[in-house]
C-alpha cells in the first residue's frame, strides 16, 4: 500500500466546504492502494487552529490519516520530492 500525505490546507478547505479538497480526498480514499497520512507538524496546524464547531469532524477527518512523525529524513527527501 502506497502512503500518500495530504497537506493541511487540504484538510482545512474540505473541513470549511471547499469541494475541489473534497472531491480529491474522496478520490484519494477510494483508491485501495492509497493510505492517507499526514505529517505531525500538519496535524498540529490543524488541531491548533480548527474553530470550536470544528472539532468533532476535524476528529473524524483525521481518525482516517496516519500521522508520520517529522524526523531529519523525511523533511529532506520531501525537499528532493519538490525539487523534482
Amino acid at each position: 500500500m502506497a502512503r500518500t500525505y495530504v497537506d493541511s490546507d487540504i484538510l482545512i478547505w474540505h473541513l470549511r466546504g471547499e469541494t475541489r479538497a473534497a472531491e480529491l480526498l474522496r478520490r484519494l480514499a477510494s483508491e485501495p492502494e492509497v493510505a492517507l497520512w499526514i505529517g505531525a507538524v500538519q496535524r498540529a496546524e490543524i488541531v491548533f487552529f480548527m474553530r470550536p464547531a470544528e472539532i468533532a469532524a476535524t476528529r473524524t477527518l483525521l481518525s482516517r490519516f496516519g500521522t508520520h512523525p517529522v524526523t531529519e529524513e523525511v523533511v529532506d527527501r520531501a525537499g528532493e520530492i519538490y525539487r523534482k
